[in-house]
C-alpha cells in the first residue's frame, strides 16, 4: 500500500507514456525511486530507501523531507507522506483507493495493515537487484520497441516487455487501463513475490494475444501454467540453480523464442545481431 501511494503520486504528476510507462517505479542504489518529478519550477524525488529504510524525497533546490519506515498503518504512512511534502511546498493530490486487490481500503482510513519487516523488505530487495540485472542484459539483446525494466506497484511486480510493432485486436470486454496496457502485441517477462492464486514467488512469461500451440511449446527451465496462461519459473528453483543468472536468462530467451516464433514476429530486424 505504500509504494501505491508514492507512485499514485508519480502518475499524478507524469504526463501519460504509452502503456502506462509513466505508472512504475525504478530499481535504484538504495531501494525504489520515482526517478526525477516536475512541480512547477521545481523537480523533486522520492524513494524508498531500503538501507536506513525510510521515504526519502529530495528537490532540486536542495531541500529533503525524509519518513522513517517502520511498523505503522497505512492511514499514519499515507499522512505522514503527505505532510513531509507539505513541508517542501509540494501538493499532490490522487485518489486515495488503492488498485489491483481485494477488497481495498481507501489509504487515509486503512488502519488495518500495519506490518514493516526489514528483513524481509531486505530480502525482497535483494531479489529486485538480482532480477533487474539480468532483465537489462536479456532486454538490450532486443532492437525493436522495449519497455524499461520497471517495479509495477498495482500487480507488485517487476517487469521488461518486448513489442512486435504490430497492432494488438482490442479485447470486446477490456477497460481503458488494458486497452492502452495491450494496445500492441507483446511479450512479457517479469518476477513477483508470490501473491495470487500460485501463492509462491515465481518468474512468468506471457505472450499477448497468446498464439494457437503456445501452452505446448518447449522451454527450458520452466513449465505452463494453464491456470494463469503464462509460463513460470519458480523462484525457488532460480534461487538454488548452479548458476541462478544462466537459469533465469534462459527462461526468458526460451519463453521469448517460443512466443515470437508461433506469433509469427520478424525476429531478424528486431534482435540484435
Amino acid at each position: 500500500m505504500w509504494s501505491q501511494i508514492v507512485g499514485k503520486i508519480r502518475l499524478a504528476q507524469t504526463p501519460l507514456v504509452n502503456h502506462w510507462w509513466n505508472v512504475p517505479l525504478y530499481v535504484s542504489a538504495r531501494g525504489l525511486t520515482t526517478t526525477a518529478m516536475p512541480y512547477e519550477e521545481r523537480y523533486f524525488e522520492m524513494e524508498f530507501d531500503f538501507i536506513d529504510h525510510n521515504l526519502v524525497t529530495k528537490c532540486s533546490d536542495g531541500t529533503t523531507a525524509i519518513v522513517p519506515l517502520a511498523p505503522k498503518s497505512v492511514a499514519r504512512f499515507y499522512q505522514e507522506t503527505m505532510d513531509a511534502l507539505g513541508t517542501l511546498g509540494i501538493e499532490v493530490k490522487i485518489w486515495k483507493m488503492p488498485v489491483e486487490i481485494a477488497d481495498p481500503i481507501p489509504f487515509d482510513q486503512d488502519e488495518q495493515h500495519a506490518s514493516y519487516d526489514q528483513e524481509y523488505v531486505e530480502r525482497f530487495w535483494r531479489v529486485l537487484r538480482s532480477s533487474d540485472r539480468v532483465m537489462q542484459e536479456f532486454r538490450s539483446r532486443f532492437v525493436g520497441k522495449s519497455s524499461p525494466v520497471h517495479f509495477f506497484w498495482g500487480s507488485f511486480d517487476l517487469a521488461v516487455t518486448r513489442f512486435s510493432g504490430r497492432s494488438a485486436p482490442v479485447k470486446a470486454d477490456a477497460d481503458v487501463i488494458t486497452r492502452e496496457a495491450y494496445s500492441h502485441e507483446v511479450i512479457s517477462h517479469g518476477w513477483w513475490p508470490g501473491q495470487g492464486p500460485l501463492g509462491k514467488p515465481a518468474y512468468y512469461s506471457y505472450t499477448a494475444p497468446a498464439p494457437e500451440g503456445l501452452s505446448e511449446a518447449k522451454v527450458q527451465p520452466g513449465f505452463y501454467s494453464k491456470d494463469l496462461g503464462e509460463f513460470l519459473l519458480l523462484y525457488e528453483d532460480v534461487r538454488t540453480a548452479s548458476q541462478p543468472e544462466t537459469a533465469l536468462m534462459d527462461f526468458m530467451q526460451s519463453t521469448y523464442e517460443a512466443g515470437a516464433n508461433l506469433a509469427k514476429w520478424d525476429r531478424a530486424s528486431l534482435e540484435r545481431s
